[in-house]
């Protein structure tokens, strides 16, 4: 097998840059969370990094859940004044 032959990533997985389009964000930002361990899961297959679309979703839902626009009841704006 030559160098250039790509590879189909595993069942349900997606290839680092392909990962990175699902997200809408570059690759060398999937590149620094995973140094930073922060993001979504990955793990190594064959030599590259490699995303679990399920992983993918669950990190989507996680930031959804997070966004204060989404969910007014997080918005500090929202919570009555302290004294």
């Amino acid at each position: 097998m030559s160098a250039k032959t790509i590879l189909p990533p595993p069942p349900g997985c997606l290839w680092l840059p392909q990962a990175a389009a699902r997200l809408g964000v570059q690759p060398r930002t999937l590149y620094t969370w995973r140094t930073r361990r922060c993001g979504p899961a990955s793990f190594r297959h064959a030599g590259r990094v490699v995303y679990e679309e399920t992983a993918l979703a669950a990190y989507m839902a996680e930031c959804q859940a997070a966004d204060t626009h989404t969910h007014p009841a997080l918005n500090p704006l929202q919570r009555p004044p302290v004294p």
